[in-house]
């Protein structure tokens, strides 16, 4: 049997950790390669994406396409062997950003949209 840790950490109502089902927990793991900056860990230093550091950067269709291929490489890279990466749609107003990501479980072969925001106002 596998446990499924929820993120962020939580415990449930007896004072357990909370555990997700397959779809959440699947969501957390990608929030968490997109929002962690490489170096943030210290004994796995190359984990993440370093979308955060993009967010001020000026906006332009160039700036688009490398944070969609960052984005998109960065999933493969970790989460690789549990989903397939479809589509990747970023944006970036002020200090929010947004990412959507479609993508299929390959255990489940379920096809899912999910969108995370990070800063500013959801």
């Amino acid at each position: 049997m596998t446990i499924r840790v929820h993120f962020p950490y939580q415990f449930d109502g007896r004072g357990r950790t909370r555990e997700a089902d397959e779809a959440t927990w699947v969501r957390g793991l990608i929030e968490q390669v997109l929002f962690t900056a490489p170096g943030e860990r210290v004994m796995r230093p190359d984990f993440g994406s370093g979308l955060r550091e993009l967010v001020f950067a000026p906006n332009s269709p160039e700036l688009a396409a490398t944070t969609q291929f960052l984005v998109q490489g960065a999933l493969q890279q970790w989460l690789g062997d549990l989903i397939t990466v479809e589509a990747v749609e970023v944006e970036a107003v002020d200090a929010r950003l947004s990412v959507t990501v479609q993508y299929v479980v390959r255990r489940s072969e379920t096809r899912q949209r999910d969108s995370f925001v990070q800063g500013g106002s959801a």
